[in-house]
């Protein structure tokens, strides 16, 4: 006798152009973020629910920001929490794109389109696995509280960071996230964020005499920025039972990047000068130069540690007239790989593959952080090429499309004991 599991993946094999119908029109529906039209494909995803029956509201952190929460299931179990973004990056310039970026069509096995692997792809998927428990009448010990967001590409500020702020957030037992990882990996943990934004005062003079009369805004700025570099020696912190988790990140960002020393990138501070403007004209000494720079800070290691860091640098330089303010910031989080959520992905994504894989842990941040702050056990598994994440000619694996859809699902099996009655 088949159990549920192996019923839902049957599903899943006979409705694969369901499935691929539900990503493609996803793709076809341009939502970019910042530019974009975000109400289009919050109707065109709200379609999707209203066929199956399934419940959701809207719930406008702003105009024009409309976050769907999804509800399926009751409460007599755990809560299942689901998480995905339907904002995509701007498609940049159409002509070095191979494909029309909003094209949705499948060729040699892929997916072409803007959004494919983030994550487009991946929310489809737990699209299809709602209307695949509603649909086929499978019941659950417990409920699923879906969050997608419009405004994860740009910080999240009206997306899941206000949910958290606004307390639609509170309660969970486990949470899944839908944005790319490899197949042959689920993300357990990230790097905390440090966005610095730094101003330097000078004195005006003419700029003939620059080098006696007058203070410089943009050299006493340089010393500062130079001396940074410093900062990327601070090391994380790991227990034991991190370690081989530490080694799978290593190892994974190792081959992706192909870059000598690359793999220190998951222990280590990384510093970042992304912007630098200051000066009024060339024959004037500038009295004003900002800088903004962008750290990622390692699991184990504070951001309070890292400003003690940055405060003795400047301390030790002597500069005076310099200010800071930060633009963003988030502490390095990361779930336990003992926890129930995180064995089942690995099972379950061993069982579909047929593959080795493995907890890691991600070099950069996302809306995961928010979940963790509140103490709930949160990964991310998604269908994704990634290196055509954020750049030209992106795709996904239609393999990968189909076989995440089985993930989600047997993890729901898991987690919320489904079962099918007569």
């Amino acid at each position: 006798m088949k159990n549920v599991k192996d019923i839902l993946w049957g599903i899943v094999d006979n409705q694969q152009d369901k499935l691929l119908e539900i990503c493609s029109k996803l793709i076809k529906t341009p939502s970019e973020n910042p530019g974009g039209n975000i109400e289009e494909i919050v109707n065109v995803i709200c379609e999707y629910f209203d066929e199956s029956n399934i419940d959701y509201e809207i719930i406008r952190s702003k105009e024009n920001c409309p976050n769907i929460i999804v509800s399926l299931g009751n409460d007599d179990g755990k809560t299942i929490l689901l998480n995905g973004h339907c904002d995509v990056v701007p498609v940049g310039d159409l002509e070095r794109w191979d494909f029309p970026p909003f094209s949705g069509e499948i060729k040699d096995g892929q997916m072409l389109g803007r959004g494919t692997s983030d994550m487009k792809a991946g929310l489809g998927g737990l699209i299809f696995a709602l209307k695949t428990l509603k649909d086929n009448n499978i019941k659950m010990k417990g409920k699923i509280v879906f969050h997608i967001v419009p405004d994860e590409e740009t910080g999240g500020d009206y997306g899941t960071k206000w949910l958290y702020k606004n307390g639609y957030i509170d309660k969970g037992d486990a949470c899944i996230i839908a944005e790319p990882t490899s197949y042959n990996n689920c993300e357990v943990g990230q790097k905390g964020s440090l966005w610095i934004r730094l101003k330097s005062y000078g004195i005006p003079a003419h700029g003939s005499v620059g080098n006696y009369v007058g203070e410089n805004a943009i050299t006493k700025l340089m010393k500062l920025l130079v001396s940074l570099e410093e900062l990327r020696t601070i090391e994380g912190r790991f227990e034991e039972k991190q370690l081989q988790v530490l080694k799978n990140s290593k190892d994974i960002v190792k081959a992706a990047q192909k870059v000598e020393g690359v793999e220190n990138v998951i222990d280590h501070l990384t510093v970042n000068i992304g912007t630098i403007k200051g000066g009024t004209k060339t024959n004037m000494v500038p009295d004003y130069c900002e800088a903004s720079v962008d750290m990622r800070v390692p699991i184990g290691v504070t951001l309070k540690e890292v400003l003690g860091r940055f405060n003795n640098i400047i301390d030790r330089l002597g500069l005076k007239g310099i200010e800071y303010d930060y633009t963003w910031n988030s502490e390095a989080n990361y779930t336990d790989v003992d926890t129930e959520l995180v064995k089942s992905v690995v099972e379950n994504a061993e069982k579909v593959w047929k593959k080795k894989v493995v907890p890691a842990y991600q070099w950069a941040s996302s809306d995961a952080r928010y979940y963790r702050l509140k103490g709930i056990p949160t990964i991310q598994y998604g269908p994704a090429n990634t290196e055509g994440i954020h750049s030209y000619n992106e795709t996904v694996d239609v393999e990968d499309i189909i076989n995440s859809a089985k993930v989600y699902l047997g993890i729901m099996a898991d987690l919320l004991e489904l079962y099918i009655t007569d």
